[in-house]
């Protein structure tokens, strides 16, 4: 199936996109540096990158009609800076709002689907009706704003075309959810938005994938059975005491957990315990962006990650680093950053997949990047669905 992504980054998206099935004919992303990682890789061999056609420029500058064929997927993380809970707030007065350009990319492509990731900040209250603007303007992208409309005038159009029930000729079904990347496996509690649309003419009938994994198993496994204790070989001596209030939420649990629960949280230790410890340069330094970087510390607000959890959130920052993020807790009470290698991990990028970058600009990378596992899992099942849509339509015109 063909697909187009915008805003690529360094490819968290259209890596799983692609392990998904998805053939991408072009990916627009204007940052040298994250184009340079992806062109790496692709030097080096990877072969999920290989035929990867990049276009190292502005959206607005991508001229679309250069993209021949019917695009089954059109994906996309607009940046998160105007939404997001550490940014300026603008939204639609922040000159990074790309939104409107992927609304041109579905008037113009046409898609079959189209798939979109941004920060939980984008359903925040202040910012419920822009983002009602949003969907609305994905499930009719062919009544555009006027010449001097606002998006607020033009959000009243929208909603009184919608709510009539007319006709397009280029109509989405629009649903979006708020998920946590733990929930599917991934070992980072990260809560994003996503958003994604059938063309109406294919009356698809999607939901998006149920989660896989859960908190209460992950506390299950360490505190009544000790699987997980046991499965890294942590003696009884060495784990550390259940609190009063696990032990209040298992009781809670009870007997009706048993045999019937999920796969539990992917933890830290989980993703990084077969690597070294960065601090023993002679062996990690054999492990592509396994490099030791010294000056962590800790502090209210700036206590890093525990290892017997999923990470928090990694994320990009603004100036720099954010190292609360981006840090590790160890056991011990000594915190150290993470690795490039390490946050890799927890993003669930392929090992072998390369960050050419100095450390700070590869963490960028990383912290802006959508979970690969994530990614493939919803798109997989977009995947399966638009193959079901084809299947019926061609046994409706068989009849």
């Amino acid at each position: 199936m063909k697909s187009v992504e915008l805003f690529t980054g360094a490819g968290g998206l259209a890596l799983g996109t692609a392990m998904a099935g998805f053939h991408h004919l072009a990916l627009v992303e204007r940052d040298k540096h994250s184009c340079h990682t992806i062109r790496e890789n692709q030097q080096r061999g990877i072969a999920v990158v290989s035929d990867w056609c990049v276009y190292e420029m502005d959206v607005v500058d991508f001229d679309f009609s250069t993209v021949d064929g019917e695009i089954d997927l059109l994906a996309g993380g607009p940046p998160c800076q105007p939404f997001s809970i550490g940014g300026r707030h603008g939204a639609h007065k922040d000159e990074r709002d790309m939104f409107p350009l992927f609304f041109q990319a579905v008037r113009e492509l046409r898609p079959k689907a189209f798939l979109i990731e941004n920060v939980r900040g984008l359903l925040r209250q202040n910012f419920i009706n822009y983002f009602e603007y949003i969907t609305l303007q994905l499930a009719h992208p062919e009544l555009q704003p006027n010449s001097n409309e606002s998006w607020v005038d033009h959000l009243v159009r929208l909603e009184r075309h919608h709510n009539s029930g007319a006709n397009d000729d280029l109509g989405y079904w629009v649903t979006f959810r708020l998920l946590n990347a733990a929930d599917y496996g991934v070992p980072q509690k990260r809560e994003r938005v996503f958003i994604v649309g059938f063309r109406s003419d294919l009356n698809a009938n999607w939901s998006f994938p149920e989660s896989t994994h859960t908190e209460e198993a992950l506390i299950w496994q360490k505190w009544v059975t000790c699987e997980y204790w046991e499965r890294h070989g942590i003696s009884s001596n060495d784990r550390p005491e259940c609190s009063a209030k696990l032990r209040s939420r298992l009781e809670r649990f009870g007997a009706n957990l048993l045999g019937t629960m999920a796969a539990p949280w992917c933890t830290v230790r989980d993703a990084i315990s077969d690597l070294p410890p960065p601090e023993n340069v002679d062996i990690a330094s054999s492990i592509p962006n396994h490099i030791y970087i010294p000056g962590a510390r800790s502090y209210p607000g700036h206590t890093g990650s525990p290892l017997d959890e999923p990470a928090k959130t990694l994320k990009a920052g603004v100036h720099g680093v954010p190292g609360g993020e981006n840090m590790l807790a160890l056991p011990s009470g000594e915190v150290r950053y993470f690795t490039v290698r390490e946050a890799a991990r927890l993003q669930t990028f392929p090992s072998d997949y390369y960050f050419p970058c100095a450390w700070g600009e590869s963490m960028r990378q990383i912290g802006n990047a959508v979970p690969v596992t994530l990614a493939y899992i919803i798109a997989s099942s977009i995947r399966c669905h638009l193959q079901e849509l084809t299947v019926c339509r061609k046994m409706i015109g068989a009849i």
